[in-house]
This record gives C-alpha cells, sequence and structure tokens, in this order.
C-alpha cells in the first residue's frame, strides 16, 4: 500500500505522520509542490536499505533508469548520471547525494541538472523496521519537492511526480520481498 500526504486524503498511522514529521521537511516556496509517499515492504530493514542506499546502482530498482554511472567517489558530493528508459519526457538526469545515514537510514539526492522539466527538484528517502504479518518488514517513506514547471498547475505536477515515485516503490517492494523470498537475508553489495 502507498499513503500519499498533503495532495489526497489518506488515513495514517501516528508512527508514519511521525517519520515524516521528523526526516521529511522540505521548505516549499508558493512555485512549488510537495509530497510525501509510504510504501510497506514485507521484507527486513537491512535489506530494503541495501538496495535504497545504493546511489551508484539506481537501477536495481528503479524501472526507469537504464543506466548510472558516478563521477568521483561514492560520498555526500558524488554526481551521478542517469540514462532515462524511453517512454518518460526525458532522457538523461544529473543528481547528487545529498544525504546518506546509514544509522538513521535516510538518503537524500538533489537534480542538478538533466533534460527533463524536474527543476529544484528534491527528495528525501527514510527506511523504517516493522512487523507486517509477524514477520520483520519495512516502512519506506520518500518525500520530495520541485518547481512546478510553466505551463502546469501544482496538481499536475505533483500527480505526474508522485506516479513515478509509486512505481519505484512498488519496485523497490518486488525486488526486496523477491529477495526475502528467496533467502536474501543479507545486505546486498554495500558500496
Amino acid at each position: 500500500m502507498v499513503s500519499i500526504m498533503n495532495n489526497v486524503e489518506r488515513s495514517s498511522s501516528s508512527s508514519e505522520d511521525e517519520y515524516i514529521r521528523r526526516h521529511h521537511r522540505h521548505d516549499v516556496r508558493d512555485d512549488q509542490c510537495s509530497s510525501s509517499l509510504v510504501k510497506h515492504i514485507k521484507a527486513p530493514v537491512h535489506l530494503v536499505w541495501s538496495l535504497v542506499r545504493r546511489f551508484d546502482q539506481p537501477q536495481r530498482y528503479k524501472p526507469f533508469v537504464s543506466r548510472c554511472i558516478v563521477q568521483g567517489d561514492l560520498e555526500i558530493g558524488s554526481v551521478r548520471e542517469v540514462n532515462v528508459k524511453s517512454g518518460l519526457p526525458a532522457t538523461t538526469s544529473k543528481e547528487r547525494l545529498e544525504l546518506l545515514d546509514d544509522d538513521e537510514h535516510i538518503f537524500g539526492v538533489r537534480i542538478v541538472g538533466g533534460d527533463h522539466r524536474l527543476r529544484n527538484y528534491s527528495s528525501i528517502i527514510t527506511v523504517h523496521p516493522e512487523i507486517i504479518e509477524g514477520r520483520p518488514g519495512t516502512m519506506v517513506v520518500e518525500s520530495f519537492v520541485v518547481d512546478v514547471p510553466d505551463g502546469n498547475t501544482k496538481d499536475e505536477t505533483c500527480y505526474f511526480v508522485e506516479a513515478l515515485i509509486r512505481c519505484n516503490l512498488k519496485s523497490l517492494a518486488d525486488v526486496s520481498e523477491r529477495l526475502a523470498v528467496q533467502g536474501h537475508m543479507e545486505p546486498i553489495d554495500r558500496m
């Protein structure tokens, strides 16, 4: 299940709201939109985090990424060039790693270039342990802020970005749950 904050009414748990308040604050200007989405995944937090934190390999779970090349060492401030699969209104995106906290499971990225309309886009992903159906599971929260392009409304912009994030979160759940079922309980290749 994916819950959406800000643009659509939804029921949420107090833990979701608390994580969003604590980790997903964005300074939103009048010409921007912002939202937070939540996905519950039936896989342990360390497995999900090992996929999310791989700044150099977003294609492991992001279905719209065909290739990723990182410039320099993998650290805060590193930049990656991402090739986007056809079907989207872009072919490339240049992104900078803003936050990587392995203790708190917080990952932040800012788009700094590319042939798309996502200007001043910044996102934060947090990963939290939870119990789902009596087994170790993970709650993933992803939030973003982005400029509303000329000719678009806030609702249109948020709807588009939320749709992309929903696809990414569904794919993250599919990959994580498949790995968990296959017995991959250890983190996937740490960078």
